[in-house]
């Protein structure tokens, strides 16, 4: 995560996210509930992260987004990232049993680099969908609480790091909200240089770039009809 330019943290949050295009009614997609890969997905996001690395929520529902996200766990945690940041995570184990990687219930995408005997060096990425009124609110209490927040590719982004209070080592983390999603990455003693980049990249591609995901968007709110919203 490189570090920015200092700038007025609360007053951006409030006018950038009122800003953020959306399109197609959308939310999150449900789990996959046609195979053992979910099924193991989702055992594995029933332990939690060791003790050493408490995470902060990040407010996930329904959103009106045009956003896909990655299907396919863990592999779509690498296909989020470019080489160069691959290469800074080579012999890093990704969603190692009992770390809490896979998909929970309401979608979210859960990314978890860190070996289980490590204590204190893991990072971790949540991407989901987030309601924009309630990820307004989130990110503007992010910028009270000293995160340094500005709009950079389309959206809205925060950051703080810190030093651990009981190890020698930095802690940090990345908030990225654009069209009803959000990557929000938190991480100790492990920051590959150009990581949350990368997933903006690979998530919101540059005008006339092929999407990497599928463009689908579903919604986990239950309705009447079992079909897409449009």
């Amino acid at each position: 995560m490189r570090r920015p330019l200092r700038s007025t943290a609360i007053a951006v949050v409030g006018a950038a996210v009122l800003l953020i295009a959306t399109g197609c009614a959308g939310s999150p997609a449900p789990a996959p509930s046609d195979g053992s890969s979910g099924d193991s997905q989702r055992a594995s996001i029933a332990a939690a992260p060791s003790p050493a690395m408490t995470l902060a929520p990040f407010p996930m529902g329904a959103a009106t987004s045009t956003t896909a996200l990655p299907a396919d766990l863990p592999q779509g945690c690498r296909d989020i990232l470019d080489t160069a940041v691959l290469a800074q995570l080579d012999g890093v184990p990704l969603n190692a049993d009992g770390m809490g990687g896979g998909i929970r219930a309401d979608s979210s995408r859960v990314c978890v680099w860190g070996d289980p005997g490590a204590i204190g060096t893991r990072l971790v990425t949540v991407i989901g969908y987030s309601p924009d009124r309630a990820a307004r609110d989130a990110l503007y209490a992010l910028g009270a609480d000293g995160y340094t927040c500005w709009e950079p590719d389309g959206g809205v982004r925060c950051e703080k790091t810190w030093q651990d209070a009981a190890l020698p080592i930095p802690q940090g983390r990345t908030v990225f909200y654009r069209d009803g999603v959000v990557v929000d990455t938190q991480y100790s003693n492990l920051s590959p240089a150009g990581y949350t980049d990368a997933v903006i990249d690979a998530l919101w591609p540059a005008p006339g770039t092929p999407p990497r995901f599928a463009t689908s968007v579903k919604t986990a709110t239950p309705r009447p009809s079992s079909s897409p919203t449009p």
